[in-house]
């Protein structure tokens, strides 16, 4: 059984629009995070496409102790907050403990569960008590089937508001690739599956200090998955991606991002029609 999943004043899952996660990989600023916000939201409008803003308060997961986390639980759930009211969309953000699941169910639309963390059993308990939409990424150490298992954590706690998310698996060091096998299982399990064009493109850890990133091929990918068939897309966008403090090497440069979603949009309504 298909379910469809509530977000905001849409709906998405099979045989909805395909709609749009996106923004700047971690909150910089308040000024960079609304502005951004506010061109992406002007572009996925003009493309019909649902969007979901995507940031995050804290990056726990960062290659080096020295690397920008974010300004926190507190301060980043209050721009996000501000972004949902100024700019008129839902929002996401990570979640890595329990406490932070509650404490940002009470602002936010989506908690995701990082894919690393897609088998901690509490955080997951922890987020579908909120009764919010919970996007679980999943882990690059994981075959799609078994994400079936993270479902039911998430299930069994009442929550059927579940939206699956790939980003590429490891495949040898610093390296990771896509299998398009996985859309069609991960969508088995009866939940809409998003596809996230950016991070499937990152090199961790490929940087040394930092992980790295191909950009070049976010385009490529997304396009295939268009084809392959998702609900949704995840991009991580930025005004200057090279001067951004997280993420930069994988991350889309925001003027580029219209041109993007247009030829990906087109592979899915021509997927749609045959």
């Amino acid at each position: 059984m298909a379910h469809l999943v509530d977000i905001g004043t849409f709906t998405v899952g099979q045989g909805q629009r395909p709609f749009l996660i996106a923004g700047p990989c971690v909150i910089e600023s308040e000024q960079l995070v609304i502005e951004t916000a506010g061109h992406i939201a002007e572009i996925a409008r003009a493309l019909g496409m649902p969007y979901v803003f995507k940031s995050s308060f804290d990056k726990a997961n960062r290659t080096s102790i020295t690397s920008f986390r974010g300004p926190g639980l507190e301060r980043g759930l209050e721009v996000l907050a501000k972004v949902k009211k100024q700019i008129g969309v839902p929002v996401l953000t990570d979640v890595h403990t329990e406490t932070q699941a509650t404490q940002a169910g009470h602002v936010v639309d989506v908690l995701q569960i990082p894919a690393f963390l897609c088998r901690q059993t509490d955080l997951l308990i922890a987020a579908a008590k909120t009764g919010k939409v919970v996007n679980v990424k999943k882990g690059q150490f994981l075959s799609p089937l078994e994400m079936g298992n993270a479902v039911k954590k998430v299930e069994e706690c009442g929550n059927r508001r579940i939206v699956l998310t790939e980003r590429g698996s490891s495949f040898g060091y610093n390296n990771l690739v896509v299998d398009m096998r996985a859309f069609p299982i991960l969508r088995s399990f009866g939940y809409p599956v998003v596809f996230d064009a950016t991070h499937s493109v990152q090199l961790p850890g490929g940087g040394g200090t930092q992980s790295s990133g191909q950009r070049e091929f976010v385009e490529p990918l997304a396009c295939a998955a268009a084809g392959a068939g998702v609900d949704g897309f995840f991009m991580e966008v930025h005004p200057n991606p090279n001067e951004a403090l997280s993420d930069g090497p994988n991350m889309v440069p925001l003027h580029q991002l219209k041109s993007l979603l247009e030829r990906v949009m087109r592979i899915c309504d021509a997927a749609k029609q045959s």
